[in-house]
């Protein structure tokens, strides 16, 4: 079936031409509401849909963050700058939006810059049904302008282990670098954000 946003009005003859070929009428009813729907806000429906992904990503950011708090980071909070995840979560969607399989292709690594180098916080195949086609490595910057807390300095050496930092705030830049996998252009692209 051909959805128009006027088959509704127009022509009651296909309508009877379907029940009569036994589709159920409430089935088409619905059908065409559905479609009447997406014809009237055809970018609202891209939008909620871009908007759910949006939010699942930075939630899964959030939660990788909250895992590695205790066994990679060594600390016992995580200050993350008000939607700075969601910031995030929008390039890598922009950043997937022109590949063969979206983010479904996308192998992505969570690294956190330290004063030492990076640190590998986690790798995520966000489908793992599907062959990867690309790598995102997104980089966490800390902030280095966040003065340690008088608390933080009394811990240490005390509580917990000279390793252990109280509390981890991030900067609110990152860095994201995609690499393609199977392109004859394969090459890197790096973001700073």
């Amino acid at each position: 079936m051909v959805a128009t946003s006027t088959l509704k009005t127009k022509s009651s003859e296909c309508i009877s031409e379907l029940v009569d070929r036994r589709y159920d009428r409430a089935c088409i009813d619905k059908e065409l509401d559905f479609w009447d729907h997406c014809l009237a806000e055809p970018q609202g429906n891209a939008d909620a849909a871009e908007d759910r992904s949006c939010r699942q990503l930075a939630k899964m950011f959030e939660d990788c963050l909250s895992r590695a708090k205790k066994t990679t980071l060594h600390c016992s909070s995580v200050l993350v700058p008000e939607k700075l995840t969601r910031r995030i979560a929008r390039e890598v969607l922009r950043l997937a939006s022109c590949e063969p399989c979206g983010l479904r292709g996308c192998v992505l690594y969570v690294d956190l810059e330290l004063d030492k180098g990076c640190e590998r916080l986690e790798r995520i195949a966000c489908d793992a049904t599907v062959v990867p086609t690309f790598e995102l490595t997104l980089v966490f910057k800390q902030d280095g302008a966040a003065w340690p807390s008088l608390r933080d300095f009394l811990f240490m050496g005390t509580c917990f282990a000279p390793t252990f930092r109280h509390v981890l705030k991030l900067s609110p830049g990152f860095r994201l670098v995609k690499k393609k996998l199977y392109s004859s252009s394969a090459g890197t692209v790096v973001e700073e954000c």
